[in-house]
């Protein structure tokens, strides 16, 4: 019998890359430019973002807050710390091996969320782009795109490795037995208590990232038949 086609799907932001580190720089920084004042504005403004939008918008937010400041100095500090900011050095230990582990077992691939310019720039200069030969999707909500999933990288089976529950449930909901869906427990959302509570648990539940290199193809496969 041929073996499935499977395509394994990484999430980004604390799951191939910490990116609560990546904010608590950013924090930092916001604090020695413009002061704790301005910092809490601007954080504020990220928060009405990411409600209307359902994603993180960095840059975006930076919009908003040059409104209210048109004539801040440090903006231009502020944005050229977000563009050149050294992804690379943010990603999970052997994360970067995760994604060559599963390369025997079918394509690898980014499925993300996030905005059209800093999520792209995020993929590319952490190096991601070129490990999953730029196999990458971002959306607004990637849990409804799944038919557009499917239609850009065909398989039989499919793998999500996700930080977020709520995203695990709902793509787990719509491929059932055809997904198995695997969290890492990284990041403020995996240990968030009230999420653990609402959500079911994932079909493989892990630690680490780098944990995925202890797991085979057929392992991997058949934790989606044992739900």
């Amino acid at each position: 019998m041929a073996l499935p086609d499977v395509v394994v799907l990484f999430d980004v932001d604390n799951t191939l890359l910490d990116n609560d580190r990546v904010t608590a720089d950013l924090k930092q920084h916001l604090r020695q430019e413009v002061g704790p004042k301005r910092e809490e504005l601007y954080w504020t403004i990220f928060e009405q973002l990411r409600r209307e939008l359902g994603y993180a918008d960095y840059l975006g937010a930076l919009q908003r807050y040059r409104l209210e400041h048109p004539r801040d100095p440090h903006l231009l500090t502020v944005s050229r710390f977000l563009v050149n900011y050294p992804f690379a050095e943010r990603l999970f230990p052997r994360a970067i091996e995760v994604v060559k582990h599963v390369k025997p077992w079918g394509r690898a691939a980014i499925l993300s969320d996030g905005d059209v310019v800093f999520q792209p720039r995020k993929i590319e200069r952490s190096g991601l782009f070129e490990a999953v030969e730029g196999r990458v999707l971002i959306y607004i909500h990637k849990e409804q795109e799944l038919d557009d999933v499917e239609q850009r990288y065909p398989a039989d089976h499919y793998v999500l490795v996700d930080d977020k529950l709520r995203i695990l449930t709902a793509v787990k909901q719509r491929w059932g037995s055809r997904v198995t869906t695997v969290f890492p427990r990284q990041g403020h959302y995996a240990h968030d208590p009230e999420i653990l509570r609402t959500f079911p648990s994932a079909d493989l539940t892990i630690e680490r990232i780098g944990d995925l290199l202890t797991v085979d193809r057929e392992t991997m496969l058949a934790a989606a038949h044992d739900r």
